[in-house]
């Protein structure tokens, strides 16, 4: 839903919106899912779990997904789509919360996960 009220926002695409905060939001929410980021780490970026906590492979697979999105070219953070700090609260404000998921994000949360898009 992030994703969705920076569109509305700035009238971006739904796809550009959500590369721009997919990054920052999978950070954020990582611990509260973390034996599937892990997952998606060995099976979808090949990285090895050899000598690493859970958190160091999620955090690989997150670094490997970045480098990918970094090459094919797409836009990972919101500032690219005319995003100001200033602008921060009021998409906060504008996101819609949903219940479910690896965490439902309270107000500040958005903001922060907003800021780190930026």
């Amino acid at each position: 839903m992030l994703g969705q009220a920076v569109g509305g926002y700035t009238n971006a695409t739904h796809g550009m919106t959500l590369s721009a905060v997919s990054l920052a939001y999978y950070r954020y929410i990582m611990p509260y899912g973390l034996d599937k980021f892990k997952r998606f780490a060995i099976n979808v970026w090949s990285v090895s779990p050899q000598g690493k906590t859970d958190e160091q492979i999620a955090k690989e697979g997150l670094l490997a997904m970045e480098n990918w999105m970094n090459e094919i070219g797409v836009i990972t953070n919101i500032s690219d789509l005319g995003v100001t700090k200033d602008d921060i609260e009021n998409i906060a404000d504008l996101t819609l919360t949903m219940d479910g998921g690896y965490k439902t994000l309270s107000r500040d949360e958005k903001i922060k996960v907003l800021s780190d898009s930026l």
